[in-house]
């Protein structure tokens, strides 16, 4: 199955495959069709690692006069040529709220494990919507909203001596790694600015102690003094391509 070719949909309890339509969205494609209040994934970005699919709902309204079959909103790119991001989508029957017009709830299905994502394809993309007649042609518009998606990143951490003495020197160490969409495996993500943050113990959050450059094998390491028992965690806030992730924590008990 192509990349760009198929997609299959579920309205109804039935599942129907067709292609998709070519050309990039510039307005109505053959009109008849008004699309509002879309959503996707409420506005966050879609992050995705190697192995595990993820789920994205989406929603719109639509109004028509016209018979209709498949409506929903994809993620696109590019000029005239244009570029669709391949997904799975699932979608419900009309929930009418008036005459003639639908709500339409959906669930974009991203599958790394299935489908030969590439790393070029993390970043900006633009929301389309579009809809089948019953009879041929169909209609199919820019929505003007954006969405990121994203690698997913990952953060290990250590600290050490466990325990330590107060006021002696505690070493954390870690390493920050991104999902490589082509080889599925996580792999270093070196130059990244990372914080380290700090939570004494009893304490209900985190504060971050300073920021620390992974080197060029996505390694992280440096020094603060004891002062509390605590948990000591890395958080990397992420890019335009790439997810937010916070390592897990580890507690030093300082005595």
């Amino acid at each position: 199955m192509g990349k760009q070719g198929w997609r299959i949909v579920v309205a109804g309890g039935a599942a129907a495959v067709f292609t998709a339509v070519a050309a990039v969205p510039a307005g109505a494609a053959e009109g008849g069709v008004s699309f509002t209040r879309v959503q996707v994934n409420g506005g966050k970005p879609i992050v995705i690692g190697v192995s595990n699919e993820v789920e994205v709902p989406a929603s719109f309204r639509m109004a028509t006069t016209r018979q209709w079959k498949w409506p929903a909103v994809f993620l696109y790119r590019g000029g005239a040529s244009g570029e669709r991001l391949w997904h799975a989508i699932e979608t419900s029957d009309c929930i009418k709220v008036g005459s003639g017009v639908c709500d339409i709830h959906e669930t974009m299905y991203f599958d790394p494990s299935e489908w030969a994502m590439k790393n070029s394809e993390a970043g900006a993309w633009k929301v389309g919507a579009e809809v089948y007649f019953k009879g041929g042609g169909g209609d199919t518009d820019d929505e003007g909203l954006t969405v990121h998606v994203k690698r997913n990143s990952h953060l290990t951490v250590n600290a050490s001596p466990e325990p330590v003495s107060k006021g002696r020197t505690i070493t954390v160490t870690g390493k920050v790694t991104r999902a490589n969409w082509e080889t599925r495996k996580y792999a270093a993500y070196g130059g990244r600015q990372v914080s380290l943050q700090f939570k004494p113990a009893g304490a209900a959050s985190y504060t971050t102690v300073k920021k620390v450059y992974a080197n060029g094998s996505g390694d992280l390491r440096t020094t603060v003094k004891a002062s509390k028992t605590g948990m000591w965690r890395w958080v990397y806030y992420g890019n335009t391509t790439t997810g937010l992730s916070t390592s897990s924590g580890d507690n030093v008990v300082v005595k």
